[in-house]
């Protein structure tokens, strides 16, 4: 699998998406679509060409990539079901490690918030300790649903940002 942006902007197309596609959650659609923009001069060139991929995608798929995300500290979580980057992710907030008070406040705010939206609360948790996303999750669940959809995009953009320096860095 490329790691270096040397061999991604040699990559064929499917090569380019199998190495990719794990940065925007189950939807390795992102990676396909930008592989087409190649070549990359950097690693922010190839972030911001996989972000305007998906800012460019229908409205369909974009909310497919937002509900393909877990909840955070949800029962995927807790049946250990995650996918390694998910649980990574997770675990670097400390959502790993919630008492029963504060896993009965997550799963409160996340079916308020899915109830709401019809998609998961999403917030790129390694820029976030767990008391900084409880506060998010309050302070965003009276937002209008393009306000979070928008949000959301964005924070997929910051995890997709710091999945692909992990990657480039292996």
């Amino acid at each position: 699998m490329p790691t270096t942006l040397a061999a991604l902007n040699g990559a064929d197309r499917p090569a380019f998406t199998a190495a990719l596609g794990h940065l925007f959650e189950h939807s390795p659609w992102v990676a396909g679509q930008g592989w087409l923009r190649r070549p990359f001069a950097s690693a922010e060139a190839l972030h911001a060409a996989l972000c305007a991929a998906m800012r460019a995608a229908p409205a369909e798929w974009q909310m497919s990539l937002i509900s393909a995300h877990p909840d955070l500290a949800g029962r995927l979580a807790q049946q250990k079901k995650l996918t390694a980057e998910s649980n990574r992710e997770q675990a670097s907030a400390g959502l790993d490690q919630l008492t029963d008070a504060e896993l009965a406040e997550f799963t409160r705010l996340n079916d308020a918030y899915k109830a709401k939206f019809a998609f998961p609360f999403i917030i790129c948790a390694r820029l976030n300790a767990k008391a900084a996303i409880l506060a998010a999750m309050a302070a965003r669940l009276p937002n209008a649903w393009p306000v979070e959809r928008d949000t959301a995009l964005a924070e997929i953009e910051k995890i997709a940002w710091l999945r692909l320096t992990d990657l480039l860095k292996a």
